[in-house]
């Protein structure tokens, strides 16, 4: 599904214009990206959090060139779903 796709399920179910429904949608994500980017975690209850995640260093081979190389500590964003919401795609 796509964000077009769901836009489009949202009007029809609401009755509300495309146009409005994705500045909306828009206007979420982003909300979501820009308290991420802040370094806070986004929790939406019966849905899922979006989270960041620390990885550690590591070391890794750079196969083509056989060397190695250090990943440095980086974050990442995560989605972990509900409980409730993974119970039911499952």
């Amino acid at each position: 599904m796509t964000k077009a796709d769901i836009v489009s399920e949202i009007a029809k179910n609401t009755g509300v214009e495309k146009v409005q429904v994705m500045a909306i949608v828009e206007a979420f994500m982003d909300s979501v990206k820009a308290s991420m980017q802040s370094g806070n975690n986004v929790y939406l209850r019966g849905f899922g959090s979006f989270i960041i995640k620390k990885r550690a260093t590591k070391v890794a081979r750079n196969i083509s060139k056989n060397t190695t190389i250090t990943i440095p500590e980086h974050n990442i964003p995560a989605f972990k779903p509900a409980k409730s919401f993974a119970a039911k795609v499952k």
